[in-house]
Order: C-alpha cells, then sequence, then structure tokens
C-alpha cells in the first residue's frame, strides 16, 4: 500500500468508523489499526498540512507549499485563500475552487466523481455533495484537486467526529447520509442559525407523520433541477427528479448542498416540540414562525402576506 493509499483508508476510516404547502412552500405562501492509523496520520498532513484557526492550509502529496511558508520564499507557488460558505451545492464549490487555483473546473469534477479517492466514508454512497465541509482553505496551484477536495473530505471528519454523527445519527433512528441530508435541508431552508432546530424538528416530524404527508420542499425540487431561485414554479413542482419531495415521500438520496456544524447539530438534536409547518413571516427581517396545525398555518400565511410576500 502506498502512501496516498494509507491516507485515503485513514480519512475513510475516521468519517466513517461503524461503519401545505410544505415547509419550504410554507416560507413562500474506532478499533482497528493504531499502528497503522498514526502512520497514516502522519502522512495525512501532506494533505491537510496545518490549521491556522479557522483556516486550513491545504498542500499536498505533488504540492511545493511546503517548501516556504505561505507568502515568502522563491514565489514558485502562491497560496490563494478560498471561503466555501455553508450551504453551497458541489458544483459552486468546484466553481470557486476552479478560480481560486486557475484549474480547470473540469478537473475538479473528475476528482469529485471518485469519492473513493477522497478518503468518503462508505454511508456516502460515492458521492461528495454535503461532505466537502465549509470553511476557509489556503490553496495553491500547485496542489491537485484531488488533494484539495481530500483535504475537505478530512475536515469533514473531524467534524463527524466531534458532533458524534455515527452514534447521533442511531440515537435518533436514523443513518448518518440521512442526517447530513436532514442537515442539508435545514442549512438551506433557514433564514436565521438560531431556527435552525426548529425547522430540523418539523422535518423530522413530517418523516415521522403519516406516510401521506411529503416534505414538500422546494429547496429539494429545485437542487433535482440544478435550478437556483427563492421558490419552485408550478411546472417545476411537476419533475420527476427524485429530489422532487412534492410528488416522492421520505427524504431525496442525499445533501443538496454542504451544511455546517449549526445544521448537522440541529438534525442531531432538533428542538423538542409539535411543530409540522414553518413560515418566513417577515422575509426582510428572516422572521421564522412555526405552527402544529394547518389552522396554524394559515394564520402565518396571512401575517406572510401583510409583508408584501403573499
Amino acid at each position: 500500500m502506498n502512501i496516498e493509499d494509507l491516507v485515503r483508508e485513514t480519512l475513510s476510516d475516521m468519517a466513517g468508523q461503524e461503519q401545505p404547502p410544505p415547509p419550504s412552500r410554507f416560507l413562500r405562501a474506532a478499533g482497528g489499526r493504531p499502528r497503522r492509523r498514526g502512520l497514516a496520520l502522519a502522512a495525512a498532513a501532506a494533505v491537510t498540512v496545518l490549521a491556522l484557526g479557522s483556516t486550513l492550509v491545504v498542500g499536498g502529496l505533488s504540492s511545493r507549499v511546503a517548501e516556504a511558508p505561505i507568502g515568502q520564499g522563491t514565489g514558485e507557488v502562491v497560496a490563494k485563500s478560498v471561503t466555501v460558505k455553508e450551504g453551497l451545492r458541489l458544483s459552486q464549490i468546484l466553481e470557486r475552487l476552479s478560480t481560486a487555483t486557475g484549474r480547470p473546473v473540469a478537473e475538479f469534477r473528475r476528482a469529485a466523481a471518485d469519492g473513493g479517492a477522497l478518503g468518503l466514508p462508505g454511508y456516502a454512497k460515492g458521492a461528495l455533495e454535503g461532505f466537502a465541509f465549509p470553511g476557509t482553505y489556503q490553496v495553491s496551484p500547485a496542489s491537485s484537486p484531488q488533494e484539495i477536495l481530500a483535504a475537505m473530505v478530512a475536515r469533514f471528519a473531524r467534524a463527524a467526529e466531534d458532533a458524534r454523527l455515527v452514534e447521533g445519527a442511531r440515537r435518533v433512528g436514523r443513518t448518518p447520509l440521512e442526517i447530513l441530508t436532514i442537515a442539508s435541508i435545514v442549512q438551506a431552508e433557514a433564514a436565521d442559525r438560531r431556527d435552525m432546530p426548529k425547522i430540523a424538528r418539523v422535518i423530522h416530524n413530517r418523516l415521522d407523520h403519516t406516510p401521506e404527508m411529503r416534505l414538500q420542499l422546494d429547496s429539494t425540487v429545485l437542487y433535482g433541477l440544478n435550478k437556483f431561485s427563492v421558490g419552485a414554479s408550478t411546472k417545476d413542482l411537476r419533475s420527476t427528479s427524485r429530489y422532487n419531495t412534492y410528488a416522492r415521500p421520505g427524504l431525496p438520496p442525499g445533501p443538496i448542498g454542504s451544511p455546517g456544524a449549526d445544521a448537522v447539530e440541529a438534525a442531531l438534536r432538533p428542538a423538542a416540540g409539535p411543530w409540522l409547518f414553518f413560515v418566513v413571516t417577515d422575509p426582510e427581517r428572516g422572521v421564522t414562525e412555526f405552527a402544529a396545525s394547518e389552522q396554524e398555518f394559515f394564520k402565518l400565511v396571512k401575517e406572510r402576506e401583510k409583508h408584501g410576500s403573499g
């Protein structure tokens, strides 16, 4: 096993041990190999290099960043800072990385398609969406797309371990992928992070309700159509996409973006409450209110209409 394979295996182990209107419509109207792991963690430094506060400096096995401190040296390599915001889709992340490094976005797409080489956990099912963890990264043009994306997956692994994602998912009766999918929806739907635990509770409650109750989320519909909009159109709602939560029961097949730590925490530990609906009653101020019945929901819709967004 070469050093790169060792790093990939370790990153995978770290991330996956053990191995109405609707909510959004309503918005609008361990054991193992300690010795090998110790070696691989040392090698993984070649990929994730150095954490400086909230910034991760990405070098890599094919990079020459480590030859001199960032911003100094021969001038052969200039690291650039790129911030991946919470909620960005993978397609947006790859575009930003392409711009920051000057490498064609096609190279990043090819690297992203090879999930096994990035250290993704088994429950990711080979798909990178949702696992490129948000944060600020310093990337070098000399670092390969695979190295950069592997560093983002390694950062996800660290966050997943901190949140005890696998154990927490089991505690609430979901799979880790389901929790990450819920977190990505919460991230997309929340106007204020303080509302995330309540929005997560709405999603959990609707999933646990009768089979006839769909999530009915515009955010998932738009993701499935690769559209960016405030809300889905009537035509969009007729989509046959697997992400159309108006037409299909349960969760979509995977995350619809990269959730941050707050959204993951909310998905694992939703607020206690009977809510089945949420409405942004004041879009300008980002005020979201919650309802447990259709009657309450329609009152919130009228409240929203007072702000000119019926």
